[in-house]
C-alpha cells in the first residue's frame, strides 16, 4: 500500500519509459491521474496558482481569490441517477465533472508487483457508500498500459450509473505553467465505408476548447459511435499532442459497440476520457442490485515524447498478446484467395477448381468461398442469410467434396459466413422468440434482422448451423462478415445501451466458442469491410478485412493509415486482378497487399504469361517480409491530395526491425518531376530484394533516391543490413 499526502505529486511510478502520476488536490481530496515520458518527466513545470490579467483584476477581492487556474478532474468520473447534474451549462454536453465524481475519496491505493510487472489499484468511496476501485496494470517492457474501473455496491438497495467512463486522463499538459495556448491539437482517426482511417488533427481552439475567463462555463468535445459498428464514424481512439514538447498522449478502447470519448476542459488543463457512452450519448445506464460488481471494458494508454507513428506504435503494441495466439497455420500469415470479386456471389465448385489448379505451387495458402453457397430464392441477390442450406446445384453432394479437392491441392479451405443476422425470406427471419427486439418489434434494417445472442436457443442454432459444418465439412478457415448496424439500443432486462452491450458481449462469447471447439480454425473479422477494426474483436480473431475498397485507387492509403490503428500482420488486404489488367496496374495493387496480409482475388485462369509471371513474383516476394511484418515499426511519409477517389502526390511506408525493413511506395497523379528522396531511418541499409514498377533506386548516405516511377505506380524493397 502507498499512502497518499497532501503534497503534489503524492505518488509516481515508473513503468519502463512511462511515468505514472497520481496527485490529490489539498483543499477538494479529489484524486487526478496522469502520465508523462519518463524521457520528458524534467520538463514539466510548476503551474501557476491563480488566474490573473486584466480580465479579473477588477472583479471583488473575495471573487480574485477564488480565481484558481486548475480544477482536478477525479481519476474516476462517476454520474448516478439522482445526483444533480453537472453545471457550468454543461447538461446535455457532457456528464463529466459531476458531484459523485467529484465527492469520490481515496481509501486506499494497493501496489501488487510480480515479474510479469505491476498492478495499481486506487480505491476510492462515494459518499453514498458505493465502492470504486481505477486499476492500471503494466506489463513489463511494454510501452503501454491498460486501465479500467471498477463499481461494487456493498449496500442493501440499488444504485444506478449513468456515467462510468474506463478512464480519465487529466493534467494535459504539465509542461506549460497556464492554459497551454496554441500548443495542443487533437487527433483522431474518422472512418466511414471503403474509406477507413482518415487522420483528423485539429488545434485545440478550433474546437472552440479554449478555457472561458473566468475559469467558469464548460467545454467539451464528445465523440463516439452509437450501434454495433464500433469503426462507423471515427475509430475508438484518440490523442493528444503538446507539439512545442513534442509528447503524445494517447488512448485506445476496446469497443464492441456504441462508445464515447471526450476531451474536456474547466480551467487551464485538459482532460481525454473515455469508455462506455453514458447517459445520455448511448442510452446507457447500468443499476447495480445489492452485492453486485461491475467491471468497465479495458482502454490502452500510452504516452510518448517523438511523433504519431510513436504513439500509434506503442497503442498497437498491446494488440500483439492477442495476436500471438493465432493458430499454429496462421503463424507464417499465409497468403488468402478469395473468390468474392471472381463470381459475386455466385461461386461453385467448378470454379474453385479451376481456379485452385491455377495457383497449386504457388505460396497461396487458403482458398475461400465467399457468399451465394446457401440456397436462395430465384433472382434474390446477394446474402440470404439464416437458414444456410447448401446449394446443391453450385456444390453437388455439398460442400464437403470441394473442401476435400482444396485440401488434396495443398489449399486450406475456407467459408464465408454472416451468421448474426437472418434476412427476409428465410424461415429464420420469421424466428421472433430468437431475434433481437428494440420498442417490442424486431430491429429490422433494410432486409436483415438479427439473432440475439444472450438467448442460449440462439447459440444453440448457431452451433448446429456453423460449428457443426464447419467440423463435418473440414473447413480451416472462417470469414465472418456483418453487413448492418444495430440502433444505440435495444429491448431487455435493462437500460437499452446495457441490453446492447450485454448482447454484443454474447456475440464475442460465441467467436471464443468458436475458437474452443476449433483450436486450429483461422478467424476473419469483417464487417462490411472495417467497421470491426477495434481491439476486441480483432483480438478474438487471427485478421480482420482492413476494408471493402475491393479495386479502388484509394487502397494504398487505407491500408497505410491502418498501420497506425491495428497490427500490419492482422490487416487483409484486398487485391482483385483481371486478364485486362495492365502490368502497371498489377503491380499497383500487388504492392499495396505488401502493407498487411495478402487477400487476391479475381479471374486468375485467364492470365497471360506476362501477368502470371509478376503475380508469381509479388507471391515469391512477400514471405521473405512475414518477419518485418510482424515485429517491425512503421514510419509514415506522404505527400498526398485531400481526395482519396483521385489521389495526387506519393506515400512511403517505412516498416523496419533491427536487421530488416521493407519500403512500401506508391505513386499517384502529379508525382514530384524530380523523383523522390527518402531518408532510411536505423541505418546502414543493403537492398536485399524488389518487385513493382521498373525505375532507376539509388542508395546513398542514409537516403533512397528514386527516379523514373509513373503516375499510379507501386514498388516495394526490402532491405538487410550488411
Amino acid at each position: 500500500m502507498t499512502p497518499l499526502s497532501d503534497l503534489h505529486p503524492v505518488a509516481e511510478f515508473p513503468l519502463g519509459g512511462l511515468l505514472a502520476v497520481y496527485q490529490r488536490c489539498p483543499h477538494s481530496g479529489i484524486v487526478e491521474f496522469s502520465l508523462c515520458p519518463r524521457s520528458a518527466a524534467a520538463s514539466r513545470v510548476p503551474h501557476r496558482r491563480l488566474s490573473t490579467g486584466t480580465h479579473v483584476d477588477h472583479l471583488p477581492q473575495a471573487w480574485q481569490e477564488g480565481q484558481t487556474a486548475h480544477q482536478p478532474e477525479s481519476l474516476i468520473q462517476l454520474k448516478l441517477q439522482g445526483s444533480p447534474e453537472p453545471n457550468g451549462f454543461g447538461l446535455g454536453l457532457t456528464l463529466r465533472g459531476s458531484r459523485d465524481g467529484e465527492s469520490l475519496r481515496l481509501t486506499q491505493q494497493e501496489v501488487l508487483r510480480d515479474a510479469a510487472g505491476i498492478c495499481i489499484r486506487t480505491h476510492l468511496l462515494h459518499p453514498g457508500g458505493l465502492k470504486l476501485c481505477h486499476v492500471l496494470q503494466w506489463t513489463r517492457d511494454q510501452p503501454f498500459v491498460r486501465v479500467h474501473c471498477e463499481a461494487e455496491n456493498p449496500l442493501q438497495h440499488q444504485v444506478t450509473i449513468e456515467s462510468f467512463p474506463s478512464v480519465s486522463l487529466g493534467l494535459l499538459s504539465p509542461f506549460d505553467a497556464d492554459e497551454a495556448c496554441e500548443r495542443l491539437y487533437l487527433h483522431r482517426f474518422r472512418s466511414t465505408w471503403s474509406a477507413e482511417g482518415r487522420h483528423e488533427c485539429q488545434l485545440l481552439e478550433d474546437l472552440n476548447l479554449e478555457r472561458s475567463w473566468a475559469g467558469y462555463g464548460v467545454r467539451s468535445e464528445r465523440w463516439g459511435q452509437r450501434g454495433s459498428m464500433p469503426v462507423r464514424g471515427y475509430f475508438p481512439w484518440g490523442a493528444v499532442e503538446d507539439r512545442p514538447a513534442g509528447v503524445f498522449w494517447g488512448l485506445q478502447l476496446d469497443a464492441p459497440g456504441s462508445w464515447q470519448m471526450e476531451l474536456g476542459r474547466r480551467k487551464d488543463k485538459v482532460t481525454l476520457s473515455g469508455g462506455l457512452p453514458d447517459r445520455d450519448f448511448g442510452a446507457w445506464w447500468k443499476t447495480l442490485a445489492p452485492g453486485q460488481r461491475f467491471v468497465t471494458p479495458a482502454a490502452t494508454l500510452a504516452c510518448v515524447q517523438g511523433d504519431l507513428d510513436d504513439l500509434c506504435h506503442a497503442l498497437t503494441r498491446a494488440q500483439r498478446v492477442a495476436a500471438d495466439l493465432r493458430p499454429p497455420a496462421d503463424q507464417t500469415l499465409p497468403i488468402v484467395y478469395n473468390e468474392w470479386c471472381t463470381s459475386w456471389g455466385e461461386p461453385t465448385h467448378a470454379d474453385m477448381q479451376a481456379t485452385a489448379e491455377v495457383l497449386a505451387g504457388t505460396p497461396v495458402r487458403i482458398m475461400v468461398i465467399d457468399d451465394g453457397w446457401a440456397t436462395k430464392p430465384e433472382g434474390h441477390g446477394i446474402q440470404f442469410n439464416g437458414d444456410w442450406e447448401v446449394d446443391e446445384r453450385k456444390f453437388p453432394g455439398g460442400l464437403a467434396p470441394t473442401t476435400r479437392m482444396l485440401r488434396e491441392k495443398g489449399f486450406l479451405p475456407g467459408i464465408w459466413f454472416e451468421m448474426e443476422v437472418a434476412t427476409r425470406g428465410t424461415k429464420a427471419f420469421d424466428r421472433t422468440d430468437h431475434l433481437l427486439h428494440r420498442h417490442g418489434t424486431p430491429v429490422e434494417v433494410g432486409e436483415r434482422r438479427f439473432w440475439d445472442f444472450r438467448k442460449p436457443e440462439t447459440v444453440a442454432y448457431l452451433t448446429k448451423k456453423l460449428i457443426d459444418r464447419l467440423r463435418g465439412d473440414g473447413f480451416a478457415y472462417l470469414k465472418v462478415d456483418y453487413n448492418d448496424s444495430l440502433p444505440e439500443g435495444i429491448d431487455g432486462p435493462e437500460s437499452p445501451g446495457e441490453n446492447l452491450r450485454q448482447h454484443l458481449l454474447g456475440v464475442q462469447a460465441f467467436f471464443r466458442r468458436l475458437r474452443e471447439a476449433l483450436p486450429d480454425l483461422i478467424l476473419e473479422n469483417c464487417s462490411s469491410g472495417g467497421h470491426r477494426l477495434e481491439p476486441g474483436f480483432q483480438g478474438l480473431c487471427s485478421m480482420g478485412s482492413f476494408s471493402d475498397a475491393h479495386e479502388t485507387l484509394s487502397i494504398p492509403i487505407l491500408a497505410a493509415n491502418l498501420h497506425r490503428l491495428i497490427l500490419p500482420e492482422q490487416s487483409q488486404i484486398w487485391c482483385v486482378l483481371h486478364p485486362g489488367d495492365t502490368p502497371q496496374r498489377m503491380r499497383y495493387g500487388l504492392t499495396a497487399t505488401f502493407l498487411g496480409r495478402m487477400a487476391l482475388s479475381g479471374n486468375l485462369r485467364s492470365f497471360s504469361p506476362e501477368q502470371t509471371r509478376i503475380l508469381h513474383s509479388a507471391l515469391h516476394f512477400l514471405p521473405p517480409c512475414t518477419h518485418i511484418l510482424r515485429n517491425g515499426k512503421t514510419r509514415l511519409l506522404r505527400e498526398l491530395s485531400p481526395s482519396w477517389n483521385a489521389p495526387r502526390g506519393w506515400q512511403a511506408v517505412w516498416r523496419h526491425t533491427p536487421t530488416e525493413a521493407l519500403l512500401v511506395l506508391h505513386v499517384f497523379a502529379e508525382p514530384p518531376a524530380e523523383g523522390l528522396t527518402l531518408p532510411l531511418t536505423e541505418g546502414p541499409w543493403q537492398l536485399a530484394d524488389q518487385f513493382g514498377e521498373p525505375c532507376e533506386v539509388l542508395l546513398q548516405s542514409g537516403h533512397l533516391r528514386l527516379q523514373g516511377l509513373p503516375p499510379f505506380s507501386g514498388l516495394a524493397l526490402r532491405f538487410i543490413h550488411p
